[in-house]
């Protein structure tokens, strides 16, 4: 699994830190989302997977093939 993130289009909600703390975190400024594992463990694949999916603004991509 990789992963991106657009932070252009964050909106900074915070929803992807709450499903998957160990991979996402927030810049303290603007809470625009960090990634903190692109390539994250596999424990830790079904947290990511959520996160992008309650992302409001679409702004996480997983790619499970890679």
């Amino acid at each position: 699994m990789k992963v991106t993130v657009d932070q252009d289009k964050c909106c900074g909600a915070g929803s992807c830190v709450l499903a998957a703390p160990e991979v996402f975190d927030q810049r303290d400024e603007d809470g625009v989302v960090v990634l903190l594992a692109p390539e994250p463990a596999e424990h830790l694949r079904a947290a990511v997977r959520e996160a992008a999916d309650v992302c409001p603004a679409a702004a996480i991509t997983v790619d499970e093939q890679a």
